[in-house]
């Protein structure tokens, strides 16, 4: 039997399953992540700068270099384990090692990352967090360093996958310019499980920091929206009383038009991202398979009652810029039909105009053929008569005699042939 013939892509697709595993963490550890993005056109960026900042970084360290084409790679930088992924839009850096410092999330754990090498980075960053893994302490000793580390007022604690860890945040950037977030493991809790449960947590501040972006666009849309809903209200009832000219009010409803297109245009990547994101935090947060923690308040109820209501304003916004393009459309379309009826009126009356003319001029024709007539009978008798007046001397007819017996006929012959002409024009 002849061997399979396989899909060029059969491998390159299967291995993508297992291409971004979690990292394995033991308690206690130290993790520090970073987020950079390019400030415009991230998604067209060069991927190319990406990758080599990635290696200026292993260069450092003297740690081996991604394969071509990566968008994922991990190494050992000095005592750290680093964890490189390249997405969409941003580039995302976890750094994590054994131990924690004696300092509860000191700036110091973020040197790991080189001023130098900060400043060069091919975007701006987007967030940045330090994650400090330790083991679960007694119910008293953890409550004090809950309420040590963080602010109570949005200080969000969960009882994570079957109570195997306890994680916490307070989602606020710390003067350190960083967040925090805290994850108490149970002894039996083992390396996997606490990896899998930090990856949760920075792809979480990460891709909600990302979905804010759309919150940013939209709120900066809103007064643009705004004025241009207010402007099209009052164009509506002005095409009501019929106050301007009919030019006028439609050149201005495709100016409302244009620009709502092209607000709707260069939004719509931003939204439609937004949605995507928002998405991708709700299902982190579903799979922490959350419980109440001592009456503490849930990831999933501080992004209900923070989050929530920033996502809601990006979909009323973008429903908002949806409707009110729609509305310019049909008053447009609506303006236009009332145009040419008002043009379909002045081309009837136009009609109208011309057929009186018409029956004026026709009117005026007849009027000429019969003078036109009378002055080709004229010449026809003269020409007549002059022929005739050698006759009339034989005959013995004077030639005023001669004029009077030539007339009607000339003048019935130039008739029937003026008529004849025209019979054959119609």
């Amino acid at each position: 039997m002849p061997p399979i013939q396989d899909h060029p892509l059969r491998y390159q697709l299967a291995n993508e399953l297992h291409a971004r595993p979690f990292p394995n963490m033991s308690s206690p550890s130290t993790v520090v992540y970073l987020a950079f993005k390019q400030p415009v056109e991230a998604v067209h960026r060069d991927r190319a700068k990406d990758v080599e900042h990635l290696i200026d970084l292993l260069d450092r360290h003297g740690a081996a270099h991604p394969k071509p084409g990566a968008t994922h790679h991990s190494a050992q930088i000095g005592r750290h384990t680093l964890k490189w992924e390249q997405h969409t839009e941003f580039v995302g850096y976890m750094v994590y090692s054994s131990g924690v410092s004696s300092r509860a999330f000191d700036p110091v754990d973020f040197e790991v990352f080189p001023t130098e090498w900060l400043e060069q980075a091919p975007g701006q960053r987007v967030t940045s967090l330090i994650v400090r893994v330790e083991p679960r302490p007694a119910a008293q000793s953890l409550a004090t360093a809950l309420q040590d580390w963080f602010v109570p007022e949005s200080l969000a604690v969960s009882s994570v996958l079957d109570d195997g860890t306890v994680v916490a945040g307070d989602f606020r950037i710390d003067p350190a310019g960083h967040m925090r977030f805290a994850l108490f493991a149970n002894k039996d809790t083992d390396t996997s499980r606490i990896g899998r449960v930090v990856q949760r947590l920075c792809e979480i501040e990460t891709y909600r920091a990302m979905s804010m972006l759309g919150f940013s666009r939209a709120r900066g849309l809103s007064p643009s929206i705004g004025g241009l809903d207010t402007h099209l209200s009052e164009m509506m009832v002005e095409m009501t009383t019929g106050q301007e000219s009919a030019d006028q009010t439609l050149a201005q409803l495709l100016t409302i038009s244009a620009e709502l297109e092209s607000m709707g245009a260069q939004a719509a990547f931003r939204f439609a991202a937004t949605g995507a994101y928002e998405a991708l935090v709700n299902q982190r947060i579903s799979m922490l398979r959350e419980e109440r923690f001592e009456g503490y308040q849930t990831f999933a109820d501080f992004m209900l009652r923070r989050y929530e209501p920033a996502m809601r304003t990006v979909k009323s916004t973008e429903a908002r810029l949806g409707t009110l393009a729609d509305r310019a459309r049909r008053a447009g379309e609506l303006f236009r039909t009332r145009v040419d009826v008002e043009r379909s009126a002045q081309n009837q009356a136009l009609l109208e105009s011309m057929d009186r003319r018409a029956d004026q001029a026709l009117r005026l024709q007849t009027t000429v053929e019969g003078l036109s007539v009378v002055a080709i009978s004229y010449y026809g008798v003269s020409l007549v008569s002059y022929a005739a007046y050698p006759i009339a001397s034989v005959l013995d007819l004077s030639k005023g005699n001669l004029t009077a017996i030539i007339t009607l006929p000339v003048v019935a012959l130039v008739w029937l042939a003026v008529r004849r002409i025209r019979k054959k024009l119609h």
